[in-house]
Parts: structure tokens; sequence; C-alpha cells
């Protein structure tokens, strides 16, 4: 697709950009004896020469349902959860939620007044860079037509700005950051892992691929969601678990970040590799409380 944004004030601001973006998803359902399992794969790109093929989507939605096949459900406990990238990028979201101007100002969020102070590990460092060449989420300006500017948005854990709009600047009585609309480019910084050393690090563990529902209380930070995904021993996949919880707060488990991979998602506005999490309660089911 194509579109060009436009965008005019009375207070004497015209400007406008074009845009573009082109996709291609392919879902996939297997069936073995009796059970039947779905996933699928995709790539995105603002410059269709940057996309990976079709076949090439096909063939890993294909692999990645049928690695599924055979799933159980595991003991409930407490162990390190490992959130593939694509689900890690959901994590970064929820960070974003948190230190945005509406939430800020009506008091909705589990980072309030944390401006300046530690809300993660000291591993995360996440850079905003409205202005990556065929980034995701590039924009010279925010849809209130305020100019966009590369920052650090957290830096060794420690929170060095929110994301403000005009409104909710005025609210908090603070200036806009230029994130009228969203954020722009989010970039995590990795630790220099690739997903098998991941898993090695791991150890024994939960590797997360599919979170089902919202359970995210914005306001307590408390996080509970049905999940799927692979059991780990001892560094390697042992067999795909299904049907059950995974619950935490989200302080904790920004705090508890103990390493991010290498494996990002190309040409996603919110660029990071899986995501370790020393500890999460994993139940069967939503036996968790």
């Amino acid at each position: 697709s194509e579109s060009i944004f436009a965008y005019a004030n009375s207070h004497g601001f015209v400007g406008g950009y074009a845009s573009s973006r082109h996709s291609i998803s392919c879902s996939v359902i297997a069936e073995d004896k009796g059970n039947m399992q779905r996933d699928y794969w995709y790539t995105s790109a603002r410059d269709f020469k940057d996309m990976d093929s079709a076949s090439y989507v096909g063939n890993i939605a294909g692999q990645r349902t049928i690695r599924r096949l055979g799933a159980r459900t595991i003991q409930t406990g407490q162990y390190p959860v490992l959130f593939e990238a694509p689900l890690a990028s959901g994590l970064i979201s929820s960070l974003v939620s948190a230190i945005s101007g509406g939430s800020l100002y009506r008091k909705s969020s589990f980072l309030l007044d944390s401006l300046g102070k530690k809300v993660a590990s000291s591993i995360l460092y996440v850079t905003e860079d409205p202005h990556i060449k065929k980034g995701g989420a590039s924009s010279p300006f925010d849809s209130e037509g305020v100019a966009t500017h590369a920052r650090q948005l957290v830096e060794s854990g420690v929170l060095q700005g929110y994301m403000l709009s005009s409104y909710s600047a005025r609210k908090l009585g603070m200036q806009s950051t230029g994130n009228a609309g969203g954020s722009h480019n989010l970039i995590v910084q990795s630790t220099g892992q690739n997903f098998a050393e991941l898993l090695q690090l791991m150890g024994t563990g939960l590797l997360v691929t599919e979170v089902l529902g919202h359970g995210l209380n914005m306001v307590t930070g408390d996080y509970s969601r049905g999940a799927a995904g692979f059991w780990v021993e001892n560094g390697v996949i042992a067999y795909p678990v299904e049907e059950i919880t995974i619950a935490g707060n989200m302080k904790d488990m920004l705090n508890q970040m103990i390493a991010i991979g290498t494996d990002a998602i190309k040409n996603s506005s919110k660029l990071t590799g899986s995501i370790l999490i020393e500890q999460m309660t994993v139940a069967t089911g939503d036996s968790i409380d």
C-alpha cells in the first residue's frame, strides 16, 4: 500500500510525507492423530525489495506449525521464560504504554513518577529513532506536526523520557516529545547472544511462542496470559507445550531481564531480539489465582 500523510494547523504548520508498506503473511493448520495446531509467519517492509519471498514465508509458517504437533502441558512452578522475538516486542509495547502521556496524566500506569529512576534491568537500553531510512515507523513529525527526533528512552535500565503529545504534555506540565500518534522506531540493544545461546543460557525453562488475550493491568503491572510454546531442557528444545498460563508483574519482569538476543525481526517498528526473563509463574491452564 502507498499513502500520503498531510497535516496543517492554525499555528501555521503545513507538512506532509509519502509512505509505503508491503506485507505477506501465511497461516497454516496441521493435524496429526486428531490433534490440530496452527501457526503463521510474515514479512513486512517499506520497500518491496526488502521483503522475504512468499515461498520462504510459507515454508517457515509450515515448519512452525508442524513442530507444535504433540503439544502437552507442564507442571506448575517458577521457571525462566524466554519470549521469542515477535512476542518480545509486546513486552516493549507494554513499557511504552506505561510511559505514554495518556496513561501518566490519568494515573493509570505502573510507572508513575519514574522519570530518571531505574525501571528495568541494567541490560536494557531502548532508543527511539524516527529518521531511520525505510524504518517501519519513521516520520519527520508526529500527528500534531511536532518535529520528531532521536533520543534514548531507557539507558542501563533508567527511564530517560516519556512519550508525550501536546495535550498530554500540557496536562503534565511538560513539553511534547513528538509522540502524538505513538512511538517511532524503537531499537532495543542486544546483549549479544543468538537464539541458540539464549536457550543454553536459560538451561531449563519455557520458550513462549504464542500468548493469548490481553492480561496486563496497567495500574498495578500485574501480568497473566494464556500461552503456548516449548519446554526446554539443558538448553535444548524438548517438546511443545500448550494450555498453560504465565504470570508475573511487569515491573518485576522488566527488572528480571537477563539477556536480549540478536534475532530481531527485520523491518519491525520495535526492533528487539528474544528476551529472557529470570523467573515467572507457569501454570497448567487457568489455575493461577
